[in-house]
This record gives C-alpha cells, structure tokens and sequence, in this order.
C-alpha cells in the first residue's frame, strides 16, 4: 500500500487545490487517505446519504417504492433535469430515489430531503460514524437570496470528509450480505442492494470510471460544486467482486485554466480518473499475486 500511496500523492502534489481522499483495498481491508478527515463542501455526494435515509423510512413503513412523487414547482428552481418537466409530473418513490443518484436530479434531491427531514437524515450519518458530516440544505441553490454565490465554507453548507463517505458506502456494502450491517442503517439486505444496484447505473462517468478497462462495474456517486469536485464509489474487479472504495474531494478547484489549457474543473475530474486507474491497476496486480501465492 506504501508504494501506491506515495504514487497518488504525486499525482496531486503539484495542483493548484486540495485533494482529499480515503482508500481501502476490499481483499485485505488496508486503508490509506489524505485529508481523509478534512471537511469540506460534500456537493452531491451527500445524496447516498439521503438515499439510505429514505429506504429506511421504506423498511418502517413510512414510505412506499411504488408511491407517487409529484414534481412541484418549487423544487425545479434549483435545477436539475426535471426542472424541464410540466410541474405536477408524478414519478414513484423508486424513480425519484433513482435520479437523485444517476443523474444527481436536484428537484428529486429536494423531494427526498423534504419526505424524510434533514434530521432524519444527519441521524442516521453519525450513527454510523460520519463524525464529520452535516446536511444543512435540501436544495443548496435555493437556501440564500437569488444571485447570492453559493461558494460557502464547509461549515455554512452540506459537508462531509473522504472517510466518512468510505464509511458510508463500506456500510451499505457490508449490509448487502450482513443483516447487522444493514440495521445499522436502518435497512434490509434487500435495500442495501437496490442501493448498490441504483450505484452501479450512475450516468455521470467523467470521474472513477473514466479510465478503467471497458465493463469495468463502479457503484458511484459524483459531485460538483461551487469549488468543489468530487466522486465516491465502489470500483469492482473483472469477476464482478468488490475491489476497492476509493473517495476523492477536490477543494478549492479554481475555474481558470490551471495546466496545458484546461479548466480546473476538468483537471481535478482528470485527476481523480487517474487516481482511480491507478488504484486499479496497483490492486488488481497485487491482488491477483497474493492470491496465487496463496495457492
């Protein structure tokens, strides 16, 4: 692991903003991080957690996969694709938990807050160990006065660290196949995997899964903000089995041209699909080494 650390640290070193993130090989459960425990703003990463929070309140009840959701106007202020559909559209529970995670849908995003509540949702954070996490607002671009910038502190907006979103999906993994693990979030196996599942069809896949081998499976979520570029997931090896969580936060990406003419933003979503075929290639290879020793 010392070797592939130092590997990711150059690959960051030199850049004009932070990179913080949280790694952990899934065959020998090592972990490695830089700035792991560094707050910063979550952007939409913070929708796994409102996804868990909301298939908890499925599994007591309180809600249904199949109701209806309808799109009111006043959550298509603050973006998203169904900011584009006739107010009063009505999509089921399943479908809104689905495009505020494949699409990072805010309308549906919004929804979801509203349905459970933020306390609800950051309860459910900090019972699993995300000390540094906070959800402060259901729609971001909607909680300050129009033409306000939304270029917040970590502590005046949603905010988490690189660990606790690897303690977050490391959870929802281990609740696929451990019952106790999913009660911890307050779910079933049953839910945990459609979690996984909804992961595993995300769209936005200009970050871990950019330059992995074709069919590579990723369960992931990205984000960006104001400043902040971000993806989370769960990277998957030929077999299909769960190779490693990688968490990467890029803070304080500027929006000018940083290197070679391109735009920041572009440069830290290249970083980050660099850092995650770099993980990949360094753990199947030692992976796939240690298992033949074994044999």
């Amino acid at each position: 692991m010392k070797e592939l650390v130092e590997t990711l640290r150059r690959l960051h070193d030199d850049k004009p903003y932070e990179m913080g993130w949280y790694l952990k090989d899934l065959i020998t459960e090592e972990t490695a991080e830089n700035r792991g425990d560094v707050i910063v703003p979550s952007a939409s990463t913070r929708k796994i957690s409102i996804m868990m929070a909301v298939l908890r309140h499925v599994k007591e009840g309180r809600l249904a996969l199949d109701q209806p959701i309808t799109i009111e106007a006043k959550y298509q202020d603050g973006g998203g694709i169904m900011q584009h559909a006739d107010p009063g559209a009505t999509l089921t529970l399943r479908d809104a938990i689905l495009l505020n995670i494949i699409v990072s849908d805010t309308a549906c995003t919004g929804i979801l807050v509203d349905l459970v509540g933020l306390d609800t949702i950051n309860t459910l954070c900090h019972a699993i160990g995300m000390k540094g996490t906070t959800h402060r607002h259901g729609i971001p671009a909607l909680a300050f006065p129009k033409g306000m910038a939304i270029d917040h502190p970590a502590d005046a907006t949603n905010a988490t660290t690189p660990r606790d979103l690897g303690i977050l999906l490391e959870t929802i993994l281990q609740g696929t196949r451990d019952r106790e693990a999913a009660d911890r979030l307050g779910c079933t196996p049953f839910l945990c995997q459609l979690a996984m599942d909804i992961m595993g069809l995300q769209k936005l896949r200009t970050k871990l899964p950019y330059l992995l081998p074709h069919g590579t499976h990723v369960a992931h979520k990205t984000g960006t903000g104001a400043r902040t570029v971000a993806d989370a997931g769960i990277v998957f090896d030929a077999n299909k089995q769960p190779l490693f969580i990688l968490t990467a936060i890029a803070d304080g990406v500027p929006r000018e041209d940083v290197v070679d003419k391109i735009p920041g933003f572009s440069d830290a979503e290249r970083l980050i699909a660099r850092m995650s075929r770099t993980c990949y290639d360094h753990l199947t290879m030692r992976n796939g080494a240690r298992h033949e020793s074994m044999g």
